[in-house]
């Protein structure tokens, strides 16, 4: 496989099935609510009733609502890895396929804008949503300090700037344009950023 997803970890202790199921019932509770009926209708209440769990359960997992959120949209968005491919576009090109597919999911759009709106808002902590979107961006600039250790990408290149211009693509497609991220919007950026970053000849 060339992209894989990272998961959490895989130890299993005593109660780590039930825990492990609770985790995803929740989180696919969130990812359900807002898909049917926008941000508006997440609550804690609402959530438990949907996943069938207590609430104490769930503050144990997750002590605030912004971080039910973020852990909703990384269980859809998560981390990835592009193994090393020998050329920069390719491994972009499957980066940006990864996150298309995982864009495509039901719920995810709307979780996603949800997300951007929930991180404009007053009480929201900055902290935590940089994270999340350091490491959804993370794979990207790998491949982007990967090419320019293997001499393919040009050593001044910004590659912070990059990796946002790689990410912010496909949400403004989604979020923005209401549209679904698509092959050819793949390929333009793979195009775009490569000629931008490319070491040259």
């Amino acid at each position: 496989m060339t992209v894989e997803q990272v998961g959490r970890g895989n130890g299993r202790g005593p109660g780590r099935p039930r825990e492990e199921r609770v985790t995803r019932a929740v989180l696919d509770a969130v990812v359900d609510l807002v898909a049917e009926r926008g941000m508006s209708a997440l609550t804690m209440d609402a959530v438990a009733a949907r996943a069938g769990v207590s609430k104490p359960a769930m503050y144990r997992r997750w002590s605030t609502k912004q971080d039910l959120i973020i852990a909703a949209a990384e269980s859809r968005i998560g981390p990835l890895t592009v193994s090393d491919m020998g050329d920069f576009r390719a491994e972009l090109r499957a980066v940006l396929t990864a996150r298309m597919e995982a864009y495509r999911q039901p719920g995810v759009a709307r979780l996603l804008a949800g997300v951007i709106g929930a991180s404009a808002e007053a009480e929201a902590e900055p902290g935590a949503y940089r994270a999340y979107t350091a490491r959804v961006m993370s794979e990207t600039r790998h491949v982007l300090e990967r090419g320019v250790a293997r001499g393919d990408v040009r050593p001044d290149a910004d590659v912070g700037a990059a990796a946002t211009l790689v990410a912010a693509s496909l949400v403004f497609r989604m979020v923005g344009e209401q549209r679904m991220p698509d092959e050819a919007l793949v390929e333009s950026v793979v195009d775009l950023i490569g000629r931008a970053v490319a070491a040259r000849p």
